[in-house]
C-alpha cells in the first residue's frame, strides 16, 4: 500500500471545493504515514483542473474519463474508484460528505471488503502501524469519538464539508498526470440521471459566507427574516441560516438549514437568533471560529458554545445590534 488517494469531484468544468479540502487532509495523513498523495478525478478534467489538484498539495493526479460517466450518478464513480483501487491498492480513500461522496465512500468500501468512517471531522495516521484514527461526532453530536481501522485493507473515510481549510495554491509545485484507461459497461450504471434542475440563488452560498446570521424557532415567524437580511447584507460575505424547527416549519427552505442534518458550515463569526442550540443544531455549526448567542432564555444550551451572548428578547436586541454593526463597518 502506497498512497493516500482522495476523490476529487467535478462541478461542471472545475474541480469542485471540497476537492482543496480532501487534499489539505490527504496531504497531512501522507505526511504523517509517510506516503504520498494523489487525486482520482473521475469526468472530463482538462489539464489545467489536474494542474490546479497539483497546486493545492497533491502529488500525482489520475484523470479517469468515459463516455458513460456522469457528473451526479454515484454508480459510475464507484467503478471508476474500485478499479483505480484496485490497481493502485492505496492505503487510504478518502471523499468528502456531498451527495456523490457519502453514497461512493460505503460502497467501494463494501466493494475493497473493508470499512468505512462517515462524518470524519479530523485524520491521524500512525507511520509505524500504517493505521488511521478517525474523530467524528456521536450520540447525535453530543460527544467526539476516535476510531481506529482495524483491518488491514484500504481505509476508507468521508470528511465532513468544510472540516479542513484547502492548503494555499502553490504554482511552483509539480506533480504527475496520469490517464486511467478505464472500461464501463452499461450494466455497470444501475441508476439514470433524468434532469437536472438549478436553483437560483443570490448572494453568498451558506456554506462559503464568512459570516451567517441564524435564526430559530424563538424568532416567532418568517416575517422576521428580513430583519435578520438586512443584518447579514451590511457584511461583505453575510448570509442567513437557520434551524431544523424553522425550515420544517416552512419559514424558510431546507436549503437555508445548518446542523446535523442540514449544512455544516465553518463562519469566522455565527450570530444567532432565538436559536437554543440542540445538539443537531450544534453539530453544523461547532466548528464556527466565533459563536455569538441571543436567547431570552439563559439556561439555553447554545451559551455553552457561545464566544459571546446576550439573555434577552431579540426584538429589543436586534435593531440595537444591526445599528452598531453599521456605525461601526461604516466608520
Amino acid at each position: 500500500m502506497t498512497e493516500v488517494i482522495i476523490l476529487g469531484e467535478l462541478d461542471g468544468n472545475e474541480l469542485h471545493s471540497t476537492a482543496g479540502e480532501l487534499i489539505a487532509a490527504g496531504r497531512k495523513l501522507a505526511d504523517e504515514l509517510g506516503t504520498k498523495v494523489s487525486a482520482a478525478i473521475i469526468g472530463e478534467a482538462s489539464t489545467e483542473v489536474a494542474n490546479e489538484a497539483i497546486f493545492l498539495g497533491a502529488d500525482e493526479v489520475y484523470t479517469v474519463s468515459h463516455d458513460l460517466i456522469v457528473q451526479g450518478v454515484s454508480d459510475t464513480y464507484v467503478a471508476a474508484l474500485e478499479f483505480i483501487c484496485n490497481q493502485m491498492n492505496p492505503s487510504v480513500v478518502l471523499t468528502a460528505k456531498t451527495p456523490i461522496g457519502r453514497s461512493a465512500g460505503p460502497r467501494l468500501a463494501y466493494r475493497l471488503g473493508t470499512g468505512v468512517a462517515q462524518d470524519c471531522i479530523n485524520l491521524e495516521g500512525n507511520a509505524d502501524t500504517g493505521k488511521v484514527t478517525v474523530t467524528r461526532p456521536v450520540y447525535g453530536g453530543n460527544a467526539m469519538a476516535k476510531f481506529t481501522f482495524s483491518n488491514d485493507a484500504t481505509q476508507v473515510a468521508v470528511l465532513r464539508i468544510k472540516a479542513f481549510e484547502p492548503l494555499p495554491i502553490d504554482k511552483e509545485r509539480s506533480g504527475s498526470i496520469t490517464q486511467i484507461n478505464f472500461e464501463m459497461t452499461e450494466n455497470q450504471v444501475k441508476s439514470k440521471l433524468v434532469e437536472t434542475v438549478k436553483e437560483e440563488s443570490e448572494g453568498v452560498k451558506l456554506e462559503e459566507a464568512e459570516v451567517i446570521i441564524g435564526g430559530g424557532r424563538g424568532l416567532g415567524g418568517p416575517e422576521s427574516f428580513g430583519q435578520l437580511e438586512e443584518l447579514a447584507k451590511l457584511f461583505d460575505s453575510g448570509a442567513v441560516g437557520a434551524s431544523r424547527a424553522v425550515c420544517d416549519a416552512g419559514w424558510l427552505d431546507h436549503s437555508y438549514q445548518i446542523g446535523l442534518t442540514g449544512k455544516t458550515v465553518t463562519p469566522n463569526l455565527y450570530i444567532t437568533f432565538g436559536i437554543s442550540g440542540a445538539s443537531q443544531h450544534m453539530a453544523g455549526c461547532s466548528a464556527s471560529k466565533n459563536i455569538v448567542a441571543i436567547n431570552k432564555d439563559g439556561e439555553a444550551n447554545i451559551f455553552k458554545e457561545a464566544s459571546f451572548g446576550v439573555v434577552g428578547d431579540w426584538e429589543k436586541v436586534l435593531p440595537s445590534f444591526t445599528a452598531t454593526v453599521q456605525e461601526l463597518l461604516s466608520s
